[in-house]
């Protein structure tokens, strides 16, 4: 068997995001501002899977601290352009990856060509203080570009991401499974309908699915009970005595099997309420020639619960291995999958006229991605972040901050802190305890932080200021804005993993901070 070098290169996360998500990942274009310890470790997890490009904006040069803390920077590299340093070095990584640099001051950058950055997939924007942060997050929230805000100050490490919607349809739950035994189909009805147990030698009966046991004892079950299925604790322990009554010994696997799946037959097949509440979005009741192909299936999907689904999802079409023959098994397989087939066409009919409606082609959605999307669409996700503006201006949800805070366990407090070390760069252009002076500067820097985040506290109409606050400020004092190696490769991790989420639109990522 040949297999190709990007599949023999890729495996094992092909495993993870398949050909789709690895196809954009390759088509992706990520931007990282400042060439930091912790940047680098973020690109690092991202060249090494295969990312379409880079470009580092930096316009520092490489000192003595970055090249004793990053890991892509040595004595030999002092006094270069750290941006152009950093991406040869991570150039080696993956030859498949393209790497640029951009040498100039990623923050006269963003106040005087805001529109470099929307040429990108994802910015990484790693150490950008307040005010250029909230400009370049506006500008690439209005473009719909995933902004990810990263800090590290010594043990304390901290991200956000940025973007208005991400939609997921491959959110990889443990299970996709749907066996319709509360609701059988007619074709499934007929499968199951000719299965004669008492009729059986003992090698068929060791080799019934289980999915036809339950069914079979569900029918037997509904008969007697008008129609209804098992609801309560006794009933639901009558059933699994029914189904065990039919056992003939002990070593048959398939009722092993039945037994314990026997849940799937009580829980009945319906529509969550978190598909319902995505299918009552505005989005999906107002389909326009802007709208994503995310909102036009999930449309199609609503109409087709509607319609031809009867008030259910199109079928997975997935059957889960089960004690069978091979004939029995493939049989029952392609049952399942043809009423997949079946739904699929459907909603291919649905798309085809929504997309008539708004002017576009059926070219617009391909086959593929409705497939995948009918096969997963009792999973979708939709999460919606808050931009910059609202967390730091307009609605900073400044009572629960302030609960918050009162608990000395409570990350909360590192927020303050970082917004609080914010005010203090802009204002003395160094990070707190960053200072070459004696003790006694250092004692103002402890002044000056406190102050800030006294007047930040204020801000936020926060009186009850906890005595703990105190420890917190010395230590970001003592880190100094500095970066620690194990911390940027803890957040370099982290980072590249959401990241790689948001590209792919796979798995569920964090939402907000």
């Amino acid at each position: 068997m040949n297999i190709d070098k990007k599949t023999q290169k890729y495996d094992r996360q092909l495993r993870l995001w398949q050909a789709s998500g690895q196809a954009a990942l390759e088509n992706s274009r990520v931007c990282l501002i400042n060439g930091t310890a912790t940047g680098c470790e973020v690109l690092k997890d991202l060249v090494l899977p295969g990312i379409g490009s880079f470009t580092v904006v930096d316009g520092k040069e490489v000192d003595c601290a970055d090249a004793g803390i990053s890991f892509f920077l040595d004595g030999d590299r002092i006094g270069t352009n750290r941006a152009q340093a950093v991406t040869e070095l991570l150039q080696e990584l993956n030859e498949d990856v393209r790497g640029d640099y951009l040498a100039e001051d990623p923050i006269s950058l963003i106040e005087n060509r805001i529109d470099y950055f929307l040429q990108f997939t994802i910015v990484i924007a790693v150490g950008v203080s307040e005010k250029p942060l909230l400009k370049l997050s506006e500008a690439l929230w209005n473009e719909k570009i995933p902004l990810f805000i990263v800090r590290t100050i010594g043990f304390v490490g901290y991200f956000r991401i940025m973007i208005p919607e991400h939609t997921v349809v491959e959110t990889h739950p443990e299970n996709i499974i749907d066996l319709r035994l509360d609701v059988p189909f007619p074709a499934l009805e007929q499968y199951v309908k000719p299965f004669d147990f008492d009729s059986m030698d003992n090698m068929d009966h060791g080799h019934i699915p289980y999915v036809v046991i339950l069914l079979k004892y569900l029918d037997q079950w509904k008969k007697d009970h008008d129609g209804k299925l098992p609801s309560t604790s006794a009933e639901k322990k009558q059933f699994k005595q029914l189904i065990e009554s039919g056992r003939r010994n002990a070593d048959e696997e398939n009722f092993n099997e039945a037994l314990a799946n026997v849940w799937k037959a009580f829980a009945p097949t319906k529509v969550t309420s978190q598909v319902q509440e995505i299918f009552n979005d505005p989005e999906c009741e107002s389909i326009t020639t802007n709208s994503s192909s995310f909102w036009i299936l999930t449309r199609a999907i609503r109409d087709f619960v509607t319609n031809e689904g009867q008030g259910l999802l199109p079928l997975a079409g997935t059957v889960p291995d089960m004690k069978a023959d091979t004939s029995t098994y493939v049989t029952l397989q392609t049952v399942y999958r043809q009423k997949a087939k079946t739904d699929i066409a459907a909603v291919r009919s649905h798309v085809d006229k929504i997309l008539s409606s708004i002017g576009r082609t059926s070219d617009f959605i391909h086959d593929d991605e409705i497939t995948s999307f009918c096969k997963h669409a009792a999973f979708i996700q939709v999460i919606r972040y808050r931009s910059l503006k609202e967390e730091y201006i307009s609605d900073p949800k400044k009572a629960d901050i302030d609960r918050w805070l009162q608990d000395p366990q409570d990350n909360i407090v590192h927020y303050v802190l970082i917004r609080a070390v914010d005010k203090f760069y802009e204002a003395h252009n160094h990070y707190p305890g960053d200072s070459e002076e004696d003790t006694e500067e250092a004692k103002s820097d402890f002044e000056s932080l406190k102050t800030y985040v006294n007047v930040l506290l204020s801000d936020w109409q926060i009186t009850n200021i906890p005595d703990h606050l105190d420890d917190y400020i010395h230590e970001m004092c003592r880190a100094g804005g500095s970066e620690l190696p194990n911390m940027a490769s803890l957040l370099g991790g982290l980072v590249s993993q959401e990241v790689i989420k948001l590209v792919t639109r796979q798995y569920i990522p964090i939402n907000n901070t």
